[in-house]
């Protein structure tokens, strides 16, 4: 069976196609800066390279470009979308009520619908790409992995925040933290890559790209996280605040004459790397201000690594120690700089970064022969975890981990 597997985020859309007799991926593409100058969309198939820049202002005109180079005829993988036996989408936010991937339908549909205000950023465009799909292979199943699964193993301590319990109880307010495809990928394939136990492990996961989580995983289960509620929670994000005082949001609505809704859509499209540096949401456009002194770029780059970094020290108190930190997602993976900035004078903790091994971009170990705790890069395969749900549902198997 041939699997299109969806991921949206924020301001991309990962796609792959991926044939399941022997997981051959058939095409792979990538459609960044959704809103953003400069949007463009790269694929590969055989060797043959898809890549066009193009206005993309919503994920409904990105979806439509995929659809285009997927099927087109010279360097395209398919000759129609009826090739494809099942789709399988990230979904960001599956509230309490999903706890595991389903099988959309109308359901499941007005579900994430239903829980767009905890993920205002994705859940629409993971709408757009379930609805997409279902116009144009209007028989073709569509399957939901949701984000928020691999993070329902949390004990209550780290979930459950200090409000009145009625509130969790009645309108399910605690923690419930995302990327989990990713944390759930990079977690178990690090204990593969170094040779350890994941039954006896203690590793930190740092998916970091546009949306940027830390996950503490103890022994395969995830022990904590940093996003929360909903994705705006944790690290400084693109457009997102992070963490602040709950008070900020009476404090700008008073000031400002604005509602608590108009200022949660502040918080979550205009803040974050945006907002700090006035300058851009991707951290590449900050890597070049900063090195032309401009001092936003920089103090937005200082507080994004200056919270990282406090929860990589918390997460090695939680488990006790640390075996190995993973750097993944797109700034994750390929910016250097940033990974040597976090990692600084973490000599206390047994992690020391070579400057030379940490020039990769690949999958490798970038600390020191003599660190007691590794530092690695692990690429992401988000698509992967989606693919295998995705097959084992529409077959009616058992999801295996």
């Amino acid at each position: 069976m041939k699997v299109l597997i969806l991921n949206a985020g924020s301001s991309s859309l990962k796609y792959q196609l991926i044939d399941m007799n022997g997981e051959k991926l058939l095409a792979k593409g990538l459609i960044e800066r959704i809103g953003i100058k400069g949007s463009r969309i790269t694929q590969k198939v055989d060797g043959k390279a898809f890549d066009a820049e193009a206005p993309m202002k919503t994920h409904t005109e990105g979806i439509k470009w995929m659809l285009k180079a997927l099927t087109d005829p010279e360097k395209g993988a398919v000759k129609s979308m009826d090739e494809i036996g099942a789709v399988g989408h990230r979904v960001l936010h599956g509230g309490e009520r999903f706890t595991a991937s389903v099988l959309v339908n109308d359901e499941v549909k007005n579900a994430i619908r239903d829980n767009i205000p905890l993920g205002p950023l994705h859940n629409p465009a993971n709408l757009m790409g379930i609805e997409a799909c279902e116009k144009v292979m209007p028989h073709t199943p569509n399957v939901a992995v949701f984000d928020t699964a691999f993070h329902q193993t949390m004990p209550r301590k780290a979930y459950l925040y200090g409000v009145p319990m009625k509130y969790y109880q009645t309108l399910h307010v605690r923690r419930y933290g995302f990327h989990g495809t990713s944390h759930r990928y990079v977690s178990k394939r690090v204990c593969e890559f170094l040779g350890l136990d994941r039954a006896h492990s203690r590793i930190i996961t740092c998916h970091l790209g546009n949306g940027s989580s830390l996950a503490a995983v103890l022994n395969g289960k995830c022990l904590d996280t940093s996003m929360g509620l909903t994705p705006l929670e944790g690290v400084l994000m693109g457009t997102r605040s992070g963490n602040l005082d709950p008070a900020v949001v009476q404090y700008i609505a008073n000031n400002e004459k604005m509602t608590v809704d108009e200022v949660l859509s502040m918080l979550n499209k205009e803040s974050g790397l945006l907002g700090v540096s006035g300058i851009s949401s991707d951290m590449r456009d900050l890597d070049d201000a900063a090195d032309r002194g401009e001092d936003g770029a920089i103090i937005a780059r200082d507080m994004l690594v200056w919270g990282i970094r406090k929860y990589i020290g918390a997460y090695a108190a939680e488990m006790n120690g640390v075996d190995a930190i993973v750097f993944t997602a797109g700034i994750g993976e390929n910016n250097s700089n940033l990974r040597a900035m976090i990692m600084k004078d973490f000599d206390y903790l047994g992690a020391r970064l070579d400057p030379e091994k940490n020039k990769t971009r690949n999958e490798a170990v970038i600390s020191t022969d003599d660190s007691t705790v590794k530092v690695c890069v692990i690429p992401t395969d988000e698509e992967c975890v989606i693919a295998r749900d995705t097959l084992a549902i529409v077959e009616g198997h058992p999801i295996v981990d």
